[in-house]
């Protein structure tokens, strides 16, 4: 039997399994579940969560008794904890390092908690109204006090300090004249403008349809999944929306994830239009201050509703009514380090747990998604036409092998890569005071350098991938482990020119400012929006329309409602297409598509042109004709008969080790010892490789993979947990994870 005098506890450490540890007689009977402790681990102590009453190990060890309560109330509540607990098990992580990693910073280390600090505003405002004449020997002071004055007699320290060099010393000083007061507010969560939308008065018949189901299903209460299926432009964001009014009025909470953080500002700026400051944001690129603040706000029940990336599946919503995924489809709600979780799949383990209501929105929602439909587990909502019976823009196709980019005079160093096609549709656009979006899926400016003479390529020292040449920084960069080095002038190894080929978005800039000198040019990738505060300001400039063409990878796809755009032009279609992956054609329709969807979404018609060399390319085809139910019945029939999912089950081997002979000795080991165990093969379990990797080297370490197929995850979990007792065995220097569920085969 369970002992209150024992408590189970799951260790902040990479090791398996949960841990026996005696409670303090003055502990006795107040420990809850999801409460963080300290407790002595190995020569030292570690943070651990308590999961319940314990009972006493076989062996009668010698059990250490828990040393401290770091919370009086859990970090964790108890769906939350039952959902780490299941992830743990699902995708073979340890507990306690799921808990820890699903936490808060502030909450992560071993010590108790603090309240979270608000964010704080500084202002100074003048207390007189002109300058005094005391002031004519401290004209330092005098300029600051004139700056405040001429802006109304308040404003930010910032700004002040902005426009005067030292203005925060010198207003200090004017403090203390009795000329200034410096005052502090809280900061309130706002909305950036060009950003916030109102709430509109109608919704279309389709709309309304998806609104009542959704109501009706929060109404009767219990679990319920939805999978709303709606072209780009057809208003998926106001169903969820008002969904999510009617949860909270029910006093519900509401869970909101988006795949990246792109997505965050337009959609937040959305929700607060309506329902005000009481909303908890969560992502990574918030600052730790704000971001333990936003957890404790929904974990005391001063907030219900979170809007958050993949992380915020863990947010502490109290009361779970509605959780809503967006773009359910996009590979970023899949976690690819430490706790290889897929969001959308938990969202669903949540939803059902809580006996809540599940919204999987999307234009081109997942293959795994749409056979839950087929097979009956999910209900389908479908919008098929846009807000305002705005019409689908129109696709063209531009094939690149009859339609090559025209050469100006004279020649320039690089070819060009815009079809003439393009340039006038460009320019005719422009000229009509719209806005244009180019698509290139690659950051740079060249993908790859090659030797004219001997044709070796410039390739990174520890991968085993290309050196993408960024013309802004003169330098060349490995986008897999980050080494970088200045652009060579010639080739190492016969000293041949180099030329510059592929193409990625710094090279599209460039072609675009040179052939359009007047019109308004940005980018934006990982490189030109480094940080959230910049992608925050690129969207709403552009949004606010000072941009004119906005040339992106597909950060610009996903998600973005901007009424200006009524051109969009896929720059290359086919760079996702040849990838070694069974996902990939799936991704570049959803990709094309979703790109396609951010034309003509205000009064105006859009129009999308998409170059290819490959235009009998069967995601290129269907997006030509918006048609993803014949793409999905084809993807579908083809994975089917090849046993990928959504038709089976997969969790790939992967391993990485410093010296290639043996890692490539761990890697037949392991398949070995999983080959003698694999059951008949009438019962649908395979085992691919194992193999090199497909980038069979990153960062200095060789990699290899085995993946394992079956009907279902218990038909691999025996074969799982024997790879778990072969890594016992298994040198340090050799690296081993378990991917289930894998989102990627690269």
């Amino acid at each position: 039997m369970s002992s209150p005098a024992l408590a189970s506890v799951a260790v902040g450490r990479p090791v398996r399994g949960e841990f026996t540890y005696l409670v303090p007689e003055v502990l006795r009977g107040s420990l809850l579940p999801g409460q963080r402790l300290l407790v002595p681990f190995g020569r030292g102590a570690a943070m651990g969560f308590y999961l319940g009453p314990a009972v006493q190990p076989e062996g009668a060890p010698t059990l250490k008794p828990i040393q401290k309560v770091l919370d009086g109330t859990p970090a964790l509540p108890a769906d939350v904890l039952a959902l780490l607990r299941f992830a743990a098990e699902h995708y073979r992580y340890p507990l306690g390092e799921a808990i820890r990693g699903a936490l808060p910073p502030g909450l992560t280390a071993a010590e108790e908690a603090k309240e979270a600090a608000a964010e704080v505003d500084r202002f100074a405002r003048a207390l007189v109204a002109g300058v005094p004449d005391a002031l004519r020997r401290a004209p330092a002071q005098a300029a600051a006090l004139s700056y405040l004055l001429a802006v109304g007699g308040r404003a930010p320290l910032e700004e002040v300090a902005h426009a005067i060099p030292g203005a925060r010393e010198t207003l200090k000083k004017l403090a203390a004249r009795g000329l200034v007061q410096l005052e502090a507010e809280e900061r309130k969560p706002g909305v950036r403008e060009g950003l916030q939308q109102g709430r509109p008065e109608r919704l279309t018949a389709e709309q309304d349809a998806a609104v009542g189901a959704l109501t009706a299903s929060l109404d009767a209460g219990g679990f319920a999944p939805f999978l709303l299926h709606g072209v780009t432009g057809s208003g998926k964001t106001e169903v969820y929306l008002r969904a999510a009014e009617h949860a909270l009025a029910r006093g519900k909470g509401c869970l909101i994830l988006v795949p990246e953080i792109a997505l965050t500002p337009q959609l937040v700026g959305r929700v607060r239009s309506r329902f005000g400051t009481s909303v908890a944001v969560l992502h990574s690129a918030l600052k730790d201050r704000e971001r333990l603040r936003a957890w404790q706000g929904l974990r005391a029940g001063e907030v219900r509703l979170a809007v958050g990336v993949r992380s915020a599946v863990f947010a502490p919503v109290p009361e779970l009514g509605l959780v809503v995924v967006d773009e359910e489809h996009d590979p970023s709600f899949k976690q690819e380090e430490k706790l290889r979780y897929q969001a959308r799949d938990l969202a669903v383990v949540r939803a059902r747990n809580a006996g809540a209501t599940v919204v999987l929105g999307s234009a081109t929602p997942s293959l795994e998604t749409l056979e839950n439909v087929q097979r009956g587990r999910y209900r389908r909502l479908t919008l098929k036409s846009r807000v305002d019976d705005r019409p689908m823009p129109r696709v063209e196709l531009v094939d690149l092998r009859l339609v090559r980019p025209r050469q100006p005079t004279p020649a320039p160093e690089e070819p060009p890569i815009l079809a003439p096609v393009l340039l006038s549709a460009m320019e005719e656009t422009l000229s009509r005071g719209q806005q244009v979006i180019l698509f290139i899926n690659r950051r740079g400016h060249s993908t790859f350098l090659v030797c004219e003479v001997c044709g070796l390529s410039v390739r990174c020292r520890d991968c085993d991938v290309c050196l993408t040449h960024h013309l802004s920084q003169r330098r060349v960069v490995c986008h897999y482990c980050g080494a970088a080095g200045p652009l060579p002038e010639a080739c190492g190894d016969c000293g041949g020119a180099l030329l510059k080929l592929g193409i990625g978005t710094e090279r599209v800039e460039a072609e675009v400012a040179e052939r359009f000198p007047t019109a308004r040019v940005a980018r934006l990738d990982r490189d030109a929006a480094g940080n959230a505060e910049r992608l925050t300001e690129l969207l709403a400039s552009f949004a606010r329309r000072e941009v004119d063409i906005l040339v992106g990878t597909q950060m610009v796809a996903k998600g973005h409602d901007f009424p200006g755009v009524t051109l969009v032009c896929v720059v290359l279609a086919d760079t996702s297409l040849a990838l070694p992956d069974f996902r990939a054609a799936e991704r570049t329709f959803h990709l094309l598509t979703q790109v396609a969807g951010r034309a003509g979404r205000g009064k105006d018609p859009g129009r999308v042109l998409v170059q290819s060399y490959n235009p009998e390319a069967e995601p290129v085809q269907r997006t030509l004709h918006h048609d993803f139910d014949g793409f999905a019945a084809q993807e579908l029939a083809w994975r089917r008969s090849l046993a990928y999912p959504p038709f089976t089950r997969m969790a790939a081997v992967r391993l990485e080790g410093e010296h290639p002979e043996q890692t490539a000795r761990v890697a037949r080991f392991i398949g070995e010892q999983v080959a003698r165990r694999l059951p008949p093969a009438s019962l649908g379990v395979r085992m691919l490789g194992p193999a090199p990797a497909p980038i069979a080297r990153i960062k200095g370490k060789t990699r290899w993979q085995l993946l394992l197929k079956g009907p279902t995850h218990a038909a691999l979990a025996p074969l799982l947990a024997r790879v778990e007792a072969c890594v016992e065995q298994v040198p340090s220097s050799v690296k081993v994870v378990i991917d289930v569920d894998p989102g990627a085969m690269l």
